[in-house]
């Protein structure tokens, strides 16, 4: 117990450190706090696209979709998620040269302006901040069943937690601050994850092995339409099409496009994008399937706790508690940069139609009134 405390504690002095150095020194400049003063140069801009996008389901979820359906699931979430990557560049392009010209921070702003009615625009951050709200309520759920299994809290507990680090963070620091910390939050994950699968591998008495054993126990993990043959051509084309058009739609993908340096920092993040969604999901997929070998039978939720029930048994309470800190992380990165895009919409599109056009300045601390100096507030 003392080390899960120590990590997990550790982990959020590092994001508050992160947030703290990332801090928006000019009052009032919404460019510099909502889109990093438009300056994400290619390592970050990819990283900090990836962490946003992938939650705490491409670890619990992801490896739990293995173990039901085997290698089936891995291209539909990782060549589909990565085919978006093509969007980068066709939208992300436009849109990036839009902002740029006129100083765009949210998707509304774009939309009324390409229709030329501030109506349009509100309706669009309507829509936005109902249909990204549900999604954004997943995470701290997440959260607190994360710090609920680590540590016996309450789920409202660890769903409070991680909602005023986020709020600490991304309040001091803007997106600059949220990239940073994704960066960090997408390193973890990725890291642990591919220690995970090492871990569960050697295990098993090797990649060839254990690989073997679970062709030859479940032939069907490694058909295509999976263990419970749900993906067939269809599906699988269904849900190709639905990243390719639905993922660059998110808002809080949308408005990284605004942050790239230039044109061709969105360029090497398209390129490099498809090759960072196999790395994410290959680990848990391949991991979920090997779970048969040692737990079969799981059904429905059962399945997705089949990681941290892994690690806990072929690691130690060490492994298992870097497993979830990963989950923790994934959940983090979407989380914050959900909330830092509501904000901004509801404060650049919603306020002014309620309020006869005045805007407040910048920042979620500023609409939210939870200012860490005087100085900052929005009633100024």
């Amino acid at each position: 117990m003392t080390a899960r405390i120590a990590i997990v504690i550790a982990y959020f002095i590092l994001l508050l450190i992160i947030g703290h150095r990332s801090r928006v020194r000019r009052a009032g400049d919404a460019d510099q706090y909502f889109v990093a003063g438009r300056s994400l140069r290619t390592p970050l801009l990819v990283t900090t696209m990836a962490a946003t996008n992938f939650s705490a389901f491409t670890v619990f979820g992801a490896s739990g979709a293995g173990y039901r359906d085997g290698l089936a699931f891995l291209p539909v979430m990782a060549f589909g998620t990565g085919f978006m990557a093509l969007t980068f560049w066709l939208i992300g392009r436009k849109v990036w040269q839009h902002g740029r010209t006129h100083s765009f921070i949210t998707p509304s702003e774009l939309v009324g302006h390409l229709y030329g009615s501030r109506s349009v625009a509100a309706v669009v951050a309507g829509v936005l901040l109902v249909f990204t709200i549900p999604y954004l309520a997943l995470q701290p759920m997440a959260a607190g069943a994360v710090l609920g299994q680590m540590f016996g809290l309450p789920p409202w507990a660890g769903a409070a937690a991680v909602t005023v680090a986020i709020v600490l963070y991304t309040t001091r620091g803007g997106l600059r601050a949220v990239a940073w910390t994704d960066a960090l939050q997408g390193i973890l994950m990725v890291s642990v994850m591919l220690l995970a699968l090492v871990m569960v591998v050697a295990h098993y008495g090797g990649w060839n092995a254990a690989f073997a054993r679970a062709l030859e126990q479940q032939p069907a993990l490694f058909a295509r339409p999976g263990l419970s043959g749900t993906y067939t051509p269809a599906v699988w084309f269904s849900f190709l099409a639905l990243w390719f058009f639905c993922d660059p739609m998110f808002p809080q993908l949308f408005q990284r496009f605004y942050a790239a340096r230039d044109e061709a920092a969105l360029g090497r993040t398209a390129l490099l994008y498809p090759f960072i969604c196999i790395v994410v999901f290959a680990p848990p997929v391949l991991i979920g399937m090997l779970g048969h070998l040692s737990t079969p039978g799981l059904t429905g939720k059962e399945a997705d706790g089949i990681l941290a029930f892994m690690m806990t048994a072929m690691g130690n309470d060490l492994m298992g508690t870097l497993v979830l800190t990963a989950g923790l992380a994934a959940l983090m990165s979407t989380m914050d940069s959900q909330l830092l895009t509501l904000s901004s919409v509801v404060s650049r599109d919603l306020w002014p139609v309620f309020t006869r056009g005045r805007r407040p300045q910048v920042s979620t601390a500023r609409l939210l009134r939870l200012c860490l100096r005087p100085q900052d507030c929005l009633w100024q």
